[in-house]
C-alpha cells in the first residue's frame, strides 16, 4: 500500500487490497493518522484510490485519483491545531467544496483555497483527479494580503498563475533532481510565489513573485513545450512565445536568465534525441540522415558538425559503439 523513498515521495493505492478491507485501511492510515480527515466512499460503488504525495520544506504536494467520496475535517480533527492552508485543484470530475457556510462547485481545472483550521467538506460525486498543495499559514500570510479573505473563493481555471502552478507542481511531485537542499528551497519558493500571485499579494511581494516564481514556471513550461515539439523544423521562438502568451523577447530573456539561449536549448534537445535514437537497437537500420531529419535538422552537414562538437564523436561512431 505504501512506498516511502528517500526523496520524500509516498505512494498509496487500493490496488491489490481486498475490497472489503480498502476503506478501513485507507481511513485509518491516511485519514485519521496522516491527514486527520474523515473519508466516506459512495455507497453504490467500490472504493478505489491512488495517491502520490511529496513533502518538501514548507510545502506538501498531493496528487490523487479517487472514486466518488466525501472527505471531511470535523471538529474532532481540528483539535490537532493544524491551521495550514490547502489549495485544492480539481483536475477532473465533479466536486463541491464546503466551508465557512459557503459551497463552491469546481469545474475541471478550477481551484479553491481552504483552511485546515475550519470545519470543511469536500464532496467528489464522480470519479476524478485532484492536486492539492498544503502550505503553512505563517508562510502564506507573509506573502499575500488578507489570505483569509481568499478562503473559499474560486480561482478560475484560466487564471495564468494557476495554470502555471498546476503544471509546475505536477512536475515537482515526481522529479528526481531534488537532492540538493538549495534546489528544494528554490522550487518551494517558486510554488509559494505562484500561490501568492493568485491571492492579491502585497506590493513588494507581488513584484518579487512575478520576477521569481512566475518567471521560473514560465521557463519550465517553455522548456517542456520545446522538448515535446523539438522535432518540428518550424519551431521558432515566436511559435513557442505565442503558445505561452508572451513576447519572443520576453521568452528569450527567460532563457538568458537561465544561462542559455532558446536556440542553444532547442539544439541540445534535438541532439539528445538523436543520440538516443542512434543507440536504440530498433533504429539500427535507419540512415544517419534519416535520424537527423527526424529530430528536426534540415541540413545533414550542420547536424554532423553539431553532433561531434557536442558529444566528441560522430553519429556513426556512437552507433558503432552502441552496436558493440
Amino acid at each position: 500500500m505504501t512506498d516511502h523513498g528517500s526523496s520524500g515521495i509516498v505512494r498509496l493505492s487500493t490496488a491489490g487490497i481486498p475490497e472489503k478491507d480498502r476503506i478501513s485501511l485507507w481511513r485509518e492510515h491516511l485519514g485519521h493518522t496522516v491527514l486527520r480527515i474523515g473519508i466516506e466512499p459512495a455507497r453504490d460503488a467500490a472504493f478505489e484510490a491512488c495517491l502520490l504525495a511529496r513533502s518538501l520544506p514548507g510545502l506538501q504536494i498531493m496528487a490523487g485519483d479517487t472514486s466518488a467520496v466525501r472527505i471531511t475535517r470535523t471538529r474532532e480533527f481540528l483539535a490537532d491545531g493544524n491551521d495550514d492552508f490547502v489549495l485544492v485543484i480539481n483536475r477532473a470530475g465533479f466536486v463541491v467544496a464546503s466551508s465557512r457556510g459557503r459551497e463552491q462547485a469546481l469545474r475541471d481545472g478550477d481551484a479553491v483555497l481552504m483552511s485546515s483550521a475550519d470545519v470543511a467538506a469536500f464532496d467528489r460525486y464522480t470519479s476524478g483527479r485532484s492536486l492539492s498543495l498544503r502550505i503553512p499559514r505563517s508562510i502564506l500570510t507573509s506573502l499575500a494580503l488578507d489570505v483569509d479573505d481568499a478562503v473559499m473563493n474560486i480561482v478560475a481555471r484560466d487564471t495564468e498563475p494557476l495554470a502555471l502552478l498546476a503544471s509546475y507542481a505536477n512536475a515537482l511531485i515526481e522529479a528526481r533532481s531534488l537532492q540538493s537542499a538549495d534546489i528544494r528551497r528554490t522550487v518551494v519558493t517558486h510554488v509559494h510565489d505562484l500561490v501568492a500571485l493568485m491571492l492579491r499579494p502585497t506590493g513588494d511581494t507581488a513584484e518579487i513573485a512575478r520576477s521569481r516564481g512566475l518567471r521560473a514556471a514560465r521557463l519550465r513550461a517553455a522548456k517542456a513545450y520545446v522538448a515535446e515539439n523539438s522535432r518540428r523544423r518550424d519551431l521558432s521562438i515566436g511559435h513557442v512565445a505565442a503558445h505561452l502568451g508572451v513576447t519572443p523577447r520576453y521568452l528569450q530573456r527567460l532563457f538568458e536568465w537561465d544561462g542559455t539561449t532558446y536556440s542553444a536549448f532547442l539544439l541540445s534537445q534535438r541532439l539528445a534525441r538523436a543520440h538516443r535514437m542512434l543507440t536504440e537497437p530498433k533504429s539500427a537500420e535507419s540512415a544517419v540522415s534519416a535520424v537527423a531529419y527526424d529530430v528536426g535538422f534540415g541540413d545533414l552537414s550542420y547536424f554532423n558538425r553539431c553532433f561531434k562538437q557536442h558529444f566528441g564523436a560522430t553519429p556513426r561512431d556512437i552507433r558503432a559503439a552502441a552496436g558493440k
